[in-house]
C-alpha cells in the first residue's frame, strides 16, 4: 500500500462550523458540540471529498466521524427510487441497527432518508424503504448483495461508500462481496474505510479501491487503551473458573464474558443466573428477535452480564461496560484486543480478566505478549476477597501465578460431573461448536449443533 497522505487534525472549533446549520442544531440537541479527536481528524477530509483511511480506538466516535461527512455531502438533493447516493457497509446486524439509530435523527434534520438492510428479517419493508428514495443505505453485505441482484437497489448513483470495521468484514469472509460491491460503484466516487488493522485483505481493499487516501491513524498500538487494565486469574479447575467469574461480575457491574463455543455461552449464562447473577447469552444459534431481546436486556441493565462467542460479540456496541472476562482464552492477539475493546470505550476506564487453569497459563502469557499489553497475574486462592477492578490493580504480580490446586486434589482439582468434562472444550483443544464462520442467510447458523453437558441448577454442579 502506498503511503497515504497524513495531515494534522483541524482545530475543534473549525470542524462543526462548516456543517449545515440544521445538522449543527441536531448535534447540539444530543449534547454534541465539540468533536472527538477522530472526528476532528476525519470530518474535514470527508467533507472535502477525499478518500479516507482511518484507524481509531473502539468507542472513540467513529460513527459520526464518517457519518457527518456523508450527511453533509448529500444535503440539499434527493435520490432516485432504488438509487441511494451513499452506502455504509457493516459486518453485523446489531452494528447496522446502532448506526441507524445514531444517524437517523441527524439525517431527518437535513430531510435525508436512511434505510437499514440486513439478513434475518423480511425483505418487504427494506424494499419499500429503497423505493421510497432512500438517500443512505446502512447494510450488511449478504442482504445488500441480494437486493442488488434482485434489482431493488442500484449503486450507480453512489457518491460515498463507507466500509466500517473493515477488518471484521474480512474476518467474516466478506472480502469477495465487498470487493465486488465497491468495484460496482462509480470510479470517481468517494470511499472511506475504517478498520482496527490495515493488513491482509484490508490492505488489498485499500490498494484496489482507494485513491490517495488521507490516513488518520489515531491508534498506533492497534487497539490498546491506556485506561484499560489487564489481568490473568489462575484457578485450580473448571468449578473455580465459574466461581471466579461469578465473583468478578458481582464486584464490577456490567460485564461481557467470552466463550469459544455456543454451548459454552449457553451453559455459562445458566450458571451465572443460577448463582444469582442475571445473565443472557449471545451466539449464532439465536434468532434475530432473541438476539435483540438479550442485547436490550444487557444494554438496559436488566441483565448484568452477557456471555458471547467471538462472532456474536462483533455486534455488541454498548457503552459503560465495566469488565471483560475471557472465560475461554482468545484464539490470537487480534481477537484478544477486539474482545477487550468492548470496555474502556470513549476514554472511560475498563478492566479485562483472563481466567485460566495452570495448564494453559503459558499459552495465555504468549497471547497477551503478542497483544502488547501489560498484565498483572493473580491466584484465586490469594486474590482479594472482593474482586473489584481497583483491588486487582493494587495486587497481583508481573510474573504468572502458578496454582497447584488442579494437581494436589481438593475441590479445585476434582473433575466435573464425575468425569474429565471433555464435553466442554473451552480451555485447550478444539471447540465442539466453533463460531468461526458467519451466520447463513435468514439468521440460520452456518455451523452444526451439539448437545454438550448441562449445568444442574439444583445442586449447582456441572
Amino acid at each position: 500500500m502506498s503511503a497515504p497522505a497524513l495531515e494534522s487534525p483541524a482545530t475543534p472549533d473549525s470542524v462543526f462550523s462548516v456543517l449545515p446549520v440544521e445538522l449543527i442544531d441536531a448535534l447540539a440537541a444530543q449534547g454534541i458540540t465539540t468533536p472527538t479527536a477522530v472526528q476532528a481528524a476525519v470530518i474535514p477530509d470527508g467533507i472535502a471529498g477525499h478518500d479516507v483511511l482511518g484507524r481509531a480506538q473502539t468507542g472513540s466516535g467513529k460513527t459520526l466521524a464518517f457519518g457527518i461527512p456523508v450527511l453533509a455531502r448529500l444535503a440539499g438533493e434527493k435520490s432516485r427510487p432504488g438509487h441511494p447516493r451513499a452506502v455504509i457497509v457493516v459486518p453485523t446486524r446489531e452494528l447496522a441497527q446502532q448506526l441507524s439509530r445514531a444517524l437517523t435523527p441527524l439525517a431527518m434534520s437535513l430531510k435525508l432518508r436512511l434505510a437499514t438492510v440486513y439478513g434475518g428479517t423480511p425483505y418487504d419493508r427494506q424494499v419499500r424503504a429503497l423505493k421510497n428514495r432512500a438517500d443512505i443505505v446502512v447494510a450488511t453485505p449478504g442482504r445488500l448483495e441480494d437486493l442488488i441482484k434482485q434489482g431493488h437497489c442500484s449503486v450507480s448513483d453512489i457518491q460515498v461508500t463507507v466500509l466500517d470495521e473493515a477488518d471484521h468484514l474480512c474476518d467474516l469472509g466478506f472480502y469477495p462481496a465487498i470487493d465486488k460491491l465497491v468495484g460496482m460503484t462509480p470510479a470517481g466516487s468517494q470511499r472511506m474505510l475504517l478498520s482496527a488493522t490495515l493488513d491482509g485483505d484490508v490492505d488489498r481493499l485499500v490498494r484496489t479501491h482507494l485513491r490517495n487516501p488521507r490516513l488518520h491513524q489515531l491508534d498506533p498500538n492497534a487497539g490498546a487503551v491506556v485506561t484499560m487494565t489487564h489481568h490473568t486469574m489462575v484457578v485450580g479447575g473448571f468449578r473455580d473458573k465459574v466461581d471466579a467469574a461469578v465473583r468478578l461480575v458481582e464486584a464490577n457491574g456490567s460485564t461481557i464474558l467470552f466463550t469459544r463455543t455456543r454451548d459454552g455461552a449457553v451453559e455459562l449464562a445458566e450458571a451465572l443466573t443460577a448463582a444469582g447473577v442475571q445473565a443472557v447469552d449471545l451466539h449464532g444459534n439465536l434468532s434475530q428477535r432473541v438476539r435483540e431481546r438479550n442485547l436490550h436486556k444487557f444494554s438496559s441493565g436488566k441483565a448484568q452480564a452477557v456471555v458471547a462467542t467471538d462472532v456474536a460479540a462483533r455486534g455488541i456496541h454498548v457503552d459503560n461496560v465495566d469488565l471483560v472476562i475471557h472465560f475461554d482464552a482468545a484464539n490470537d492477539p487480534k481477537a484478544y484486543l477486539h474482545r477487550s475493546g468492548r470496555t474502556a470505550r470513549a476514554g472511560k476506564a475498563g478492566c479485562v480478566v483472563t481466567i485460566s487453569t495452570p495448564k494453559f497459563v503459558d499459552q495465555v502469557v504468549r497471547l497477551q505478549r503478542g497483544a502488547g499489553v501489560e498484565v498483572l497475574h493473580h491466584d484465586l486462592r490469594t486474590a482479594p476477597r472482593v474482586l473489584t477492578a481497583e483491588a486487582l490493580a493494587e495486587t497481583g504480580s508481573k510474573t504468572p501465578a502458578r496454582s497447584q490446586g488442579a494437581r494436589t486434589g481438593g475441590t479445585a482439582g476434582r473433575s466435573f460431573a464425575g468425569g474429565d468434562r471433555k464435553a466442554y472444550r473451552g480451555q485447550g483443544g478444539s471447540p465442539r461448536r466453533p463460531e468461526g464462520r458467519p451466520e447463513g442467510r435468514g439468521g440460520r447458523p452456518a455451523g452444526g449443533s451439539s448437545s454438550g453437558s448441562r449445568y444442574s441448577k439444583a445442586d449447582k454442579t456441572w
